[in-house]
């Protein structure tokens, strides 16, 4: 049920956008205006999708800002000789973001630490890294990458993420999917069954990095230029959105469908907010006043449904 309220968040944002965006230019939103909030949209979803997995398990991870850091200032750095030598890179970048997932997931499984300090500390190791390989502002991608990932003339955007959903879709209905949700619900129980708890943890950073890294490539794609630090606004904002989806931060209830329909509703709030004419000191503000409302409305929900005989 609190997975409705993510869906239900998502119509109302996107009715807000239509009234807003009319009432400022006059008229509906053209193509061109939702395929680049599409684009604009994409590493936020595969960031929040990547994070849902995460929490499914009873973890988190702060760790995604480092690694989208790291995989924009690869990126930025090496994907201005075209297509080919693009394409190279991209495949080092989706490398270095299951490798860093997969520390992270190592650490908390097999060392047993906390998943918010493991990825506090990680965060802070990724970030640096991402400073040494792009200490400023600046790189440039490929025309030919954009033109594959973000054509903002052609529907790409709406291709991936049907691809993301698509991929949810089966991966739920998987094995692991199945162990996914039973090492969140009850993590001495699925061991006392035969499910390899400390491998599924591993597996599961190990794909919120892989997330982490394609929300990168799309990042740079989209803005045609890389920063180090692009990765920190999304750390809060993959959990805003994973708490608007309503997966529960217990572990084992909710969905990654949930969680990317908070991330574009969490996209559409900053449209909103801008067509509105809210001064953009202020946006902030508002968009946290959205937040509170949404968890509100969840928990509300879930109380209502729980009193429900």
């Amino acid at each position: 049920m609190p997975r409705v309220i993510g869906y239900a968040v998502l119509a109302a944002t996107f009715a807000a956008y239509l009234v807003v965006y009319t009432t400022s230019l006059g008229h509906l939103p053209t193509s061109f205006d939702y395929l680049s909030l599409l684009n604009t949209a994409l590493p936020l979803v595969l960031v929040a999708a990547g994070q849902s997995l995460v929490v499914l398990t009873g973890g988190i991870d702060l760790s995604v800002g480092g690694m989208v850091g790291l995989g924009v200032a690869i990126m930025a750095a090496t994907s201005g000789g075209g297509l080919a030598v693009s394409l190279g890179w991209i495949a080092v970048v989706l490398a270095v973001g299951v490798l860093c997932g997969t520390a992270n997931g190592l650490i908390v499984a097999k060392g047993r630490i906390a998943p918010i300090l493991t990825t506090l500390a990680t965060l802070s190791v990724y970030s640096g890294l991402a400073l040494k390989v792009l200490p400023v502002p600046g790189g440039t991608v490929a025309p030919e990458v954009r033109a594959v990932l973000t054509n903002p003339d052609l529907p790409t955007a709406l291709l991936w993420l049907g691809l993301v959903v698509a991929g949810w879709l089966v991966l739920r209905r998987t094995r692991f999917g199945m162990r996914v949700y039973a090492v969140g619900s009850d993590e001495t129980a699925a061991r006392a069954v035969g499910v390899p708890a400390a491998r599924v943890k591993v597996t599961v950073y190990a794909l919120s990095g892989l997330c982490s890294a394609l929300a990168a490539v799309f990042y740079v794609a989209t803005t045609t230029s890389g920063d180090p630090n692009a990765g920190t606004p999304y750390i809060l904002t993959s959990i805003a959105a994973v708490v608007v989806g309503g997966v529960a931060f217990s572990g084992g209830r909710g969905s990654a469908l949930g969680a990317i329909a908070g991330a574009l509703s969490l996209t559409l709030v900053v449209d909103v907010l801008f067509f509105a004419g809210i001064d953009p000191l202020y946006q902030s503000l508002f968009q946290g006043l959205f937040l509170v409302v949404a968890v509100l409305l969840g928990g509300a929900t879930l109380r209502l449904r729980r009193a429900t005989p």
